[in-house]
């Protein structure tokens, strides 16, 4: 049976290096499990392979949307399954590596049967967030969905809306309708088999290598990068334009665009933007560990 070798790890630890010396070792390609690296325009703040390094492997997945397309978890098992049913044809191994651990879970262990939520209720949640703010969709989330309330990331407010928006339309926890991600012979997958490369570092290693890699982001001009994508989208750099920093599209709604926005409307100098985007990936870096180690099909 083929196998599908998932390289996984915190943002920083070195997830492409390892890719590629696997791809080399099976002579085979890389797919892409990143949601921010789908998207042009947007290589330096995504960490993009570089050319240099897809020459040395082939890599998929990379770089094939337009800033202002959305996709999702189902999008991308969509076409992962059948880029890997062609790359199958001619590779007994495939190497996929990606931070972002609801696509690799959901190619892996199935997605999640969560209900459609109508759009009145979605704007009801909005609104009420709007008006009451974070601390309100954190005491909702913790009332409503305890169980949920103890994995999810907390200071993410589309992850709290997103629980609250499920639990009013179906009366029900969002947890219940989660699989958590453990394999079972419901959604356990047939076509090939699945191996995981957890890529680890110690903790104060790590964040080092993240806060240089910060560095070396804005060195190679993640600052220009950022505002050509924030004009290509049309979002106003004026700080007397209001905007809904909830609601960036997916491409920029990610660590390093968000903060450096903020720069760009005049509500945080560039050092203190560039200090948020450390603090914040470390922050990151902190909750993939915590997901990966609380899986239990991950050796």
């Amino acid at each position: 049976m083929p196998r599908l070798l998932v390289v996984i790890g915190a943002t920083g630890v070195g997830k492409t290096a390892r890719a590629i010396e696997l791809a080399k070792e099976y002579a085979c390609p890389i797919v892409s499990a990143d949601s921010r690296q789908i998207y042009r325009d947007l290589p330096i703040g995504t960490a993009a392979p570089t050319a240099a390094e897809q020459q040395q492997a082939p890599h998929y997945l990379v770089g094939f949307k337009a800033l202002n397309e959305t996709y999702n978890a189902g999008q991308f098992v969509r076409d992962c399954e059948a880029l890997l049913t062609q790359l199958f044809e001619h590779h007994d191994t495939v190497v996929m590596v990606g931070g972002s651990m609801m696509y690799v879970d959901a190619l892996c262990n199935g997605l999640d049967d969560i209900p459609e939520v109508p759009i009145l209720v979605r704007e009801e949640v909005r609104s009420a967030y709007q008006a009451k703010g974070l601390a309100w969709l954190q005491e909702e989330v913790q009332s409503m969905d305890p169980t949920y309330w103890q994995e999810v990331d907390k200071q993410n407010p589309q992850r709290l809306m997103h629980c609250i928006e499920v639990c009013r339309a179906s009366g029900k926890p969002y947890s219940t309708f989660r699989k958590k991600g453990k394999p079972n012979e419901s959604n356990k997958r047939t076509d090939f088999d699945i191996e995981y490369v957890l890529v680890e570092r110690p903790r104060e290693e790590l964040y080092d290598r993240i806060n240089r890699r910060v560095d070396q982001m804005i060195a190679d001009g993640l600052v220009d990068e950022a505002k050509r994508a924030f004009s290509m989208l049309d979002i106003p750099l004026d700080g007397e334009v209001e905007i809904d920093y909830t609601a960036l599209p997916n491409s920029v709604n990610t660590v390093g665009y968000k903060e450096l926005l903020r720069y760009f409307r005049g509500e945080w100098t560039l050092d203190k933007a560039i200090e948020m985007i450390k603090q914040n990936s470390r922050h990151y870096a902190k909750r993939q560990m915590t997901w990966w180690r609380n899986k239990q099909s991950i050796v």
